[in-house]
């Protein structure tokens, strides 16, 4: 126990019950493992005031009193993205006070806040939140028997991962300049555009883009992959198929191509990957690749599709399953971004 550490009340009471009961000073230190004046002085103590509480400290009182730290939580709160800095520029003129970054930052904790890095959303404007709402209010009624009817598809892109990991290094303040402690990056690493569909039934066709994207590429993906996948997870059964609203996607051939294949399509609003499972399917890849490094575009290829194969069936089920909460996240929140 530090210097100056109060004794815990427990034990405080232990030592008055011995005392009451007659033993002495020496002995109950001895069996509590104290020294003899503290044993001392939590007595007198009671004889004096008849209480085991600790005596209110004499030290220097924080610059900030408690009224100061709620003013300094509600500036804190709602400018949340001003740095410290810029918060003691704030408090000095607010509060008149000497202060310092360092107390401002310390004064920060004491408001249970701390610094975080940002996570990372695509920007809403007022007539995206507006459409986003309007749409997860349509689509509230529909069951969880319903959304497992969905085939499920996006695009994402991968990156052959060079360096080191992380943004944080182990290092003393003189190492700042080490090689060993440095933050690896390359400006144009070699990467991979992936196609992939998936239902609450299983996975999809997976496939790698080849150069760049246009409307009719993305046709023949859907001739050669959706349709297959289609046919192979619902057995002939009714289902919707989901897609964004790329340009590729949006393309009048597209469009027709769809239409005279008499394929259902089901359109989410510009901006809402939170809205499609299979963010969180590019998600779980992406960190799955991360941790097994591959240095090759076909090594790359090779994890995507080992990891894209090993998703189980229950964690597809669990995510489709979730679709009616987002839409009532995206509600609850006027169309802003969520935490799915």
């Amino acid at each position: 126990m530090g210097r100056g550490s109060p004794i815990p009340t427990m034990l405080r009471r232990k030592i008055v019950e011995q005392y009451q009961k007659g033993v002495t000073q020496r002995k109950i230190a001895k069996t509590l493992h104290l020294s003899s004046s503290t044993v001392h002085n939590i007595i007198r103590r009671f004889r004096e005031s008849g209480t085991i509480s600790v005596r209110k400290g004499q030290g220097r009182k924080t610059i900030l009193d408690a009224r100061d730290l709620r003013a300094l939580k509600r500036h804190c709160t709602t400018n949340r993205n001003a740095t410290v800095k810029e918060i003691t520029e704030w408090a000095q003129e607010y509060f008149q006070k000497p202060l310092s970054v360092n107390t401002i930052h310390r004064a920060i904790r004491r408001c249970q806040l701390k610094l975080y890095s940002a996570k990372k959303k695509p920007f809403l404007s007022k007539i995206h939140k507006l459409r986003r709402c309007h749409w997860a209010r349509d689509h509230l009624k529909w069951s969880v028997a319903k959304w497992k009817t969905v085939l499920w598809s996006d695009e994402s892109r991968f990156e052959v991962l060079f360096g080191n990991l992380g943004r944080h290094v182990i290092r003393t303040k003189e190492d700042k300049d080490n090689p060993s402690c440095y933050q690896r990056s390359v400006q144009k690493p070699a990467s991979l555009m992936v196609w992939g569909c998936m239902s609450a039934c299983g996975m999809g066709s997976l496939h790698v883009w080849k150069g760049t994207i246009n409307a009719e590429k993305y046709i023949q993906v859907l001739e050669q992959h959706m349709l297959p996948s289609r046919r192979h997870l619902f057995q002939g059964r009714p289902c919707i198929f989901q897609q964004d609203n790329a340009r590729p996607h949006s393309a009048s051939i597209t469009t027709s191509w769809l239409r005279r294949r008499r394929i259902r399509v089901l359109k989410c609003p510009v901006c809402s990957p939170d809205l499609s499972p299979v963010e969180n399917i590019w998600r779980i890849i992406k960190r799955k690749v991360r941790q097994r490094r591959p240095k090759t575009i076909k090594q790359l290829e090779a994890c995507i599709r080992q990891e894209w194969e090993s998703i189980p069936i229950s964690k597809l089920e669990k995510l489709v399953s979730s679709v009616p909460r987002r839409l009532l996240s995206v509600v609850r929140r006027r169309g802003d971004a969520t935490q799915w």
